[in-house]
């Protein structure tokens, strides 16, 4: 099974303390605007998704959608949530923390995109 979204370790110990401080959490890929385009890491009931996202997987049971639109320009690479010193959305719960998500990728392999399921 080929992931299309990832995690270091450095991400997921900070979205375990997340998760206790909040409950179950969300990622959405932000598209531009006011933050960027970063993760943003939400309280899973407080963040609607429709049929415009699309469901790339699940990092520490977390699940990770992004705009379908934006999916497509993505679609050719693993996307692997980092986390790194300093303030990132205004939105995102980590910010408090003095961190921030940040998105890192790397192209599939011609392998890898023929086992692919999105």
């Amino acid at each position: 099974m080929v992931l299309t979204v990832t995690a270091t370790e450095a991400a997921l110990k900070l979205i375990e303390k997340l998760k206790n401080i909040h409950g179950p959490l969300m990622f959405h890929q932000s598209g531009g605007c006011c933050d960027g385009s970063s993760p943003m890491c939400y309280p899973r009931d407080e963040f609607l998704t429709g049929e415009s996202d699309v469901l790339l997987g699940e990092i520490a049971d977390t699940p990770f959608y992004m705009h379908k639109d934006q999916y497509e320009y993505w679609k050719h690479t693993q996307l692997i949530i980092d986390v790194v010193d300093g303030r990132g959305g205004m939105f995102s719960l980590e910010g408090p923390e003095g961190k921030r998500f940040l998105t890192r990728s790397r192209v599939f392999t011609e392998e890898e995109r023929k086992k692919l399921t999105l």
